[in-house]
């Protein structure tokens, strides 16, 4: 039952889509230039998310990306490092510029999998170790079997919890919301839960942890924007997809790309890119 895009009158158009991205990827050698690559890598989340992850290891990795500044002075910081929750404290503490985020994936990622009240508690946990965004994942088992409203409710409780916290400490955090769009396979699928989790609060929706079969593709990566000219078209902001657009070659690079980050409209203002969904079309289909 697609109830909610129906509700904002919303299609998805797969003709259109096909011309988009034909265009997109027509056009890609007039985009790609020192300056594209140097935006792709400040919008970069720098991810370590392994089974064998330690703190060693998490402690390497920051170590890396505080020599960036050093060792390529011309480019910028890359927007976040993104680790599990229990590895937080040690990216706040150890990273050599506040600018650079703390991510940590939260409510038992990248599955999903557990009792609302858990994945509560491990997102005020990330954001009292430090944590400046936290990623967590659309309840699938709620969502697919079509009980929009426990889906919705799950991320609204999270919302709440990491305000919450946040205002404790004094802070601005950012929810960002997982859609695994390659679970949810058709386009309306898409639509409705990035309408869902945008009516629900989320600061940003994403397509996909990076760890079932299917991840970003370029249909999902333009779903998520489609779904802004609504009333969030003017918010459409990327967070990654120049990141997977210059990476080589559009289908190939969004095939490859773990997820694509979209803000919504509850992202607060200093936490925007630069560039609007409608700019950055025209920027890369060469139109005025």
């Amino acid at each position: 039952m697609d109830t909610l895009c129906k509700k904002y009158g919303y299609a998805p158009d797969k003709e259109k889509i096909d011309r988009s991205l034909e265009i997109i990827a027509a056009n890609l050698e007039n985009v790609i230039s020192p300056d594209v690559l140097k935006e792709c890598f400040s919008i970069m989340d720098v991810t370590t998310l392994h089974t064998d992850d330690t703190v060693a290891s998490v402690s390497r990795l920051v170590d890396k990306v505080n020599s960036l500044a050093k060792d390529f002075p011309e480019y910028p910081r890359p927007a976040s490092v993104c680790v599990y929750p229990n590895f937080a404290s040690v990216v706040a503490e150890r990273r050599a510029d506040p600018r650079v985020h703390v991510t940590a994936v939260s409510s038992c990622f990248p599955t999903a999998q557990s009792f609302l009240e858990v994945k509560v508690r491990e997102c005020e946990l990330a954001v009292e170790a430090g944590a400046d965004e936290i990623d967590i994942v659309l309840a699938l088992n709620s969502f697919l079997a079509g009980d929009y409203d426990s889906a919705s409710r799950e991320i609204r409780e999270m919302k709440a919890a990491v305000d919450r916290k946040a205002a404790e400490a004094g802070r601005t955090v950012i929810l960002k919301v997982i859609l695994e769009t390659g679970l949810l396979v058709t386009p309306e699928k898409i639509a409705e839960a990035s309408f869902l989790a945008m009516e629900a609060g989320a600061d940003f929706i994403k397509t996909s942890t990076g760890k079932v079969s299917v991840n970003a593709t370029p249909v999902s990566v333009s779903r998520l924007p489609e779904a802004f000219p609504m009333p969030w078209m003017p918010y459409a902001i990327t967070r990654s997809f120049l990141q997977c657009l210059a990476a080589n070659g559009l289908t190939a690079a969004i095939s490859a790309s773990e997820s694509a980050v979209w803000p919504t409209p509850s992202c607060p203002p200093s936490n925007r890119r630069r560039s609007t969904c409608s700019d950055f079309s025209r920027f890369l289909t060469g139109s005025d």
